[in-house]
């Protein structure tokens, strides 16, 4: 007998009905399917929430509770740093890590909470890469950079003081009595004139004229022995000092380092004797920057025949040798020069363009006389 209606499975259940409960079952399962996808996203979220959101605390407490990161040594380099006004230790220690002076505020806090002085306001001249602890030794010994003052190469004594005296709140006479009382090397053979090295110093809260004129004097050591002045000065049979007084009449001289070696190589065939043919006698070196310091007038580069007539060690128109002392203090490059002339014959040298500072060289008279000109022109030109 057959049936119209739905058909019946072997349980005797109709076929439909047990299609529909799949249905239901299989939708129900799609549902809890996307339910656990979308619980794992949203824990998956919330753990990198925290592990993300955690490793930024710990790394912020990790000066609390572990080693900050810190450099190691002493650093090397320099930068110029600002303490400014009112700054917190944090406020600090990120100036110093923006400059890469420390590793981090941490450690640099850390460090300055164990250090029992202050850290004064004011600008710094440290390292780079410093270990914190050495970095807040600076800070603390340092005192703050108040000014910084530059002494050019070739002054002398009484110009040096005066820049100094300028610069600070001392006295030129506080200047002149604490240089001297001022431990000079032996052979500066207790005359500092030109033993204070010319260079850019810091002037700190707690500097005093002692301090600042003695750093001058160490500066000038230092280039001693970076230049091997000592064994270069026996390689041409003078003394430091001698040397130094070379080289400070070339500070005086030109103004291009590339002519430094040259004067250096005029001076020391004049002292030698071997300009005499060319018409410079008895060992003379007929500098004007010597009359110029004889004379204590630096108003004009020219010197006139009454200024060459004085009488003075000094005055190397009319005392064959060298002076008695250097004449201005030198820089390096000049140092370098009178430890290391050229090997030329010249015996004259002029400078012919005062602007530029050209000079120029001659190995004879007549050749002198002919720049000598060149000179006398580019004055009427200029009014010098």
């Amino acid at each position: 007998m057959s049936h119209t209606g739905a058909s019946a499975d072997a349980d005797g259940q109709p076929r439909s009905r047990h299609r529909a409960r799949r249905k239901r079952r299989k939708k129900r399962r799609v549902g809890s399917f996307f339910a656990v996808l979308l619980s794992l996203a949203v824990i998956g979220g919330l753990l990198a929430g925290i592990y993300y959101g955690g490793s930024a605390v710990m790394n912020a407490m990790s000066g609390w509770f572990g080693d900050a990161e810190d450099y190691s040594g002493p650093g090397h380099g320099e930068v110029t740093v600002t303490i400014e006004e009112g700054s917190s230790l944090r406020a600090m220690g990120s100036v110093l890590v923006e400059a890469d002076v420390v590793a981090s505020e941490e450690a640099f806090i850390q460090a300055a909470e164990r250090e029992r002085g202050s850290i004064q306001p004011g600008t710094y001249t440290l390292a780079q890469q410093m270990s914190a602890e050495d970095a807040v030794t600076s800070l603390v010994e340092g005192g703050g950079v108040l000014e910084r003052v530059t002494v050019p190469e070739g002054f002398r004594i009484s110009q040096t003081l005066e820049r100094l005296a300028r610069e600070s709140d001392f006295e030129v006479e506080e200047l002149q009595e604490a240089l001297d009382e001022a431990e000079l090397p032996d052979y500066a053979e207790d005359d500092a004139e030109g033993f204070l090295f010319p260079a850019t110093y810091d002037l700190r809260r707690d500097d005093t004229p002692e301090t600042m004129l003695q750093a001058m004097i160490n500066r000038f050591e230092q280039a001693e022995r970076s230049l091997d002045l000592s064994t270069r000065a026996d390689e041409q049979d003078l003394s430091l000092r001698e040397i130094v007084t070379v080289a400070s009449i070339i500070q005086r001289e030109v103004r291009a380092d590339d002519d430094m070696a040259r004067v250096a190589n005029v001076i020391y065939n004049r002292l030698d004797g071997e300009c005499a043919a060319a018409g410079v006698a008895n060992n003379l070196l007929q500098m004007d920057s010597t009359v110029h310091y004889a004379v204590d007038d630096y108003s004009s580069v020219f010197t006139s025949s009454e200024m060459r007539q004085i009488d003075s060690p000094y005055n190397t128109y009319l005392n064959s040798g060298l002076p008695p002392g250097p004449i201005a203090s030198p820089g390096e490059a000049a140092l370098e020069a009178a430890a290391n002339p050229t090997d030329d014959a010249y015996c004259y040298f002029v400078t012919v363009n005062l602007e530029s500072g050209e000079t120029k060289f001659a190995d004879t008279e007549s050749g002198h006389e002919a720049n000598v000109q060149e000179l006398r022109e580019y004055c009427r030109e200029n009014d010098c």
